[in-house]
């Protein structure tokens, strides 16, 4: 009986700790909106195609998350992300050769340049939304409601903070 409470493997803890799960539980998340935007009569073919062939990475669903529908600085989008400039930049540059995004003038500075969302950008980050709220249902029935709902109230009280 003691044994069970202590696993023979002493580092077995370094694949079952939460920050691990929570890693593996977004990695599978973001991989389902993005199989789900592949397949998405809405998304424009060409990114579709992207999404399908596994161009489209996790990294580039920031933009998405973090794009403000009126436009973003550089600056702002990579401080949302949690990213440097420079790796939103590269990022940047990448959706902007895709027709997601575009870069234009800042109305409030005309020294700065703010990243908009294309057409294209638009019909993408409507598809987002779609295949997020599927991946959500998805996890709803995998685990069931009354655990999806402790789950998501227990994450945000844990970003909150």
């Amino acid at each position: 009986m003691a044994e069970a409470a202590f696993p023979t493997d002493p580092d077995a803890w370094r694949q079952t700790h939460l920050g691990r799960l929570l890693g593996h539980a977004m990695r599978r998340f973001d991989e389902r909106v993005l199989e789900l935007m592949a397949h998405d009569v809405d998304v424009p073919l060409a990114l579709s195609n992207l999404a399908a062939r596994a161009q489209v990475s996790a990294a580039h669903i920031h933009i998405t998350r973090h794009l403000a529908r009126e436009g973003s600085r550089l600056t702002e989008l990579a401080e949302r992300a949690g990213m440097t400039k420079q790796a939103m930049g590269a990022l940047v540059d990448q959706c902007e050769a895709w027709g997601l995004v575009t870069r234009g003038p800042d109305p409030l500075d005309a020294r700065a340049r703010r990243v908009l969302f294309t057409a294209d950008g638009l019909a993408w980050l409507d598809a987002f939304r779609s295949a997020v709220t599927q991946a959500e249902s998805e996890f709803r029935s995998s685990v069931g409601d009354e655990i999806a709902t402790v789950v998501t109230i227990g994450l945000e009280a844990y970003t909150a903070g």
